[in-house]
Formats: C-alpha cells, sequence, structure tokens
C-alpha cells in the first residue's frame, strides 16, 4: 500500500466516523437515545489515533514541511476536514511516491526513519505493535471517561 493510498483510507475513515459520531450525538440529545453513542465514539476515537499515527509516519516519509504536518494533525479535530486536506496535500503531489524506507530505499539517516524502515521492513509485526498501542491508548482513555462537565 502506496502512501497515498494509506493516508486516503484514513482520511476517508475519519469523515465517516465524524459523520457517526454526530448522528450519534443527534439521537442522544435530540431523541434522548444514548443507546449509538459509545459505538460511534469508540469507532470514532479508534480512527482519530488511527489517522493520527498515520499522519506522522506520512509526514515523515514524505517530508512534508513542518506546517503542513501539522495541520494535517489538526484536521483530525475539525469534522470532516481530514477530505479536504487529502485532496489539498495530493493535488500538491505531497503524496506522491512510495515509501522511502523500504527495503531496497534509502538509508535511514535520523531516529524516525529508522522507526519508519523498521516498521517497512517488518509491516505485520509493525502492525500488530501499532495496534496493540492505539488499543492500548484507546482503552486508557475509555477507562478515564469523559471529561467532567464543568458546573
Amino acid at each position: 500500500m502506496t502512501p497515498r493510498k494509506l493516508f486516503r483510507a484514513l482520511a476517508f475513515a475519519e469523515a465517516v466516523t465524524w459523520t457517526l459520531l454526530i448522528a450519534a450525538l443527534v439521537f442522544k440529545y435530540g431523541f434522548e437515545n444514548e443507546s449509538f453513542t459509545p459505538i460511534a465514539g469508540g469507532l470514532h476515537g479508534f480512527v482519530f489515533l488511527a489517522y493520527g499515527v498515520v499522519t506522522l509516519f506520512v509526514w515523515a516519509n514524505q517530508k512534508w514541511p513542518v506546517r503542513t504536518g501539522i495541520l494535517g494533525l489538526v484536521t483530525t479535530v475539525i469534522p470532516w476536514a481530514t477530505i479536504p486536506f487529502e485532496k489539498s496535500v495530493d493535488r500538491r503531489g505531497l503524496l506522491d511516491g512510495g515509501w522511502r524506507m523500504a527495503p531496497g530505499g534509502e538509508k535511514p539517516t535520523n531516529a524516525v526513519d529508522k522507526v519508519a524502515a523498521m516498521v517497512l521492513r517488518r509491516p505485520i509485526a509493525a502492525g500488530a505493535v501499532a495496534l496493540v498501542a492505539v488499543a492500548v491508548v484507546f482503552s486508557v482513555l475509555l477507562i478515564l471517561g469523559p471529561p467532567i462537565p464543568k458546573g
């Protein structure tokens, strides 16, 4: 999977889960039906974290300017903003090419590139570790619960 395909898939998934979460909140507050909120909230939270990780990885791989990378991360918290951001970086060619640190690619020269090379050379193991890491963060956030409203 290319950086472009991976980033586009997560940007779309983030927008879809925003839609599900907002619909669940409409049911919760408009119809006093909370049955969809835990599911939509959990799904959105998981995709939110995954999109953040993928954004960091693609940012490093594609050597985006700092401003572009930070904007990519900010789009996660704005409903549906991942889609126009993805289209913008794609249009500017910032998603072109393959994985720089893939086997046979560039030699890692810094810590970020070394991590990328490790991930790309052992994708199944790295994917499992990433999935576990996202699940752990997600679980901790679930245990902590929602923020306490000011009152």
